[in-house]
């Protein structure tokens, strides 16, 4: 847990790391820097030097970026005020403003208004590189087969990390997730079917425990869903069956069985999505999803 600041230290810190600082409403506002200048740290050296001439916006960013990155000011602490910034980086406080702008986009800080309002440190938020890194599937020169082949790979892993650490309450949910399935499958309702088979990988990403695999995880199923919404569910219940056996070797812990039963199962699925459309790149594929999408609405 992280203690609270004592006196003299510029910032609020909460007690919780995961989250933003909200003042109480009886709780000392925070005192504006000096008029003259420098925005200070405890030892009286400046936090960031005059941005240079030279692509001075990317400079801003780069410095408070670097301020997070080492830790100079922690989760939680409130940065200075916009116009302390400015005359530190001997900027305009427009130019400040965007530059706490771009990083709030990018997750480190949050922006609040108001009598305790600010620039706050926080944690990243996961969401914003998931996003990212589909984005950047979408962009780049990625074929389909790039795809699915580096989803083969994740997922494999990722199950047998959960033959380890899973447990019997964790195979439970899954087991449940896994009877929702073969119901659909046997109603012949093909959507729904589609939707729990996701469900089920969003699952054992999260039964990892690592934080980190489920960022990439996400990253690449945000992308599957588009292409599966693209070309539409699979009409067969060959993946529920591959489900079921899956569970079966996680129940009994055995990594190598459970893997080599999901390679079995993406290896079909992507088959058969290369015999629909073929190696297209990505961006080609879930582009014209975007594209009826915009169209219908």
């Amino acid at each position: 847990m992280i203690q609270q600041r004592q006196g003299g230290a510029r910032g609020v810190r909460t007690t919780d790391p995961r989250r933003c600082p909200t003042p109480s409403a009886g709780e000392e506002e925070l005192p504006s820097p000096p008029a003259s200048g420098a925005v200070m740290i405890a030892s009286g050296r400046p936090l960031v030097s005059p941005a240079r001439a030279s692509r001075t916006f990317d400079e801003v960013i780069r410095q408070l970026q670097d301020l997070i990155r080492r830790q100079k000011v922690k989760i939680g602490d409130r940065l200075p005020s916009e116009r302390a910034l400015a005359e530190q980086f001997q900027v305009s406080r427009n130019m400040v403003r965007e530059a706490l702008r771009m990083l709030e986009i990018t997750g480190m800080i949050e922006l609040r208004t108001g009598r305790y309002g600010g620039a706050f440190v926080c944690t990243g938020r996961p969401e914003i590189v998931t996003r990212s890194l589909a984005d950047m599937m979408h962009l780049a020169a990625f074929s389909l087969a790039d795809l699915t082949e580096a989803r083969l790979w994740l997922s494999t892993t990722v199950v047998r990390v959960v033959s380890q650490r899973a447990t019997e309450t964790d195979l439970d949910r899954l087991g449940a997730n896994v009877d929702a399935a073969v119901a659909y499958a046997a109603a012949a309702d093909w959507p729904h079917v589609a939707q729990v088979n996701m469900q089920f990988h969003d699952m054992l990403a999260e039964l990892t425990g690592n934080p980190v695999l489920k960022i990439i995880h996400d990253s690449v199923m945000g992308v599957i869903r588009e292409i599966s919404l693209a070309l539409g569910p699979i009409r067969s219940d060959a993946t529920v069956r591959h489900r079921v056996k899956i569970l079966e070797h996680l129940r009994r812990r055995d990594a190598d069985a459970a893997a080599a039963e999901m390679a079995a199962n993406l290896a079909s699925v992507h088959d058969f999505w290369l015999r629909e459309i073929g190696d297209r790149p990505v961006g080609e594929i879930t582009g014209a999803v975007s594209t009826a999408l915009r169209r219908d609405a």
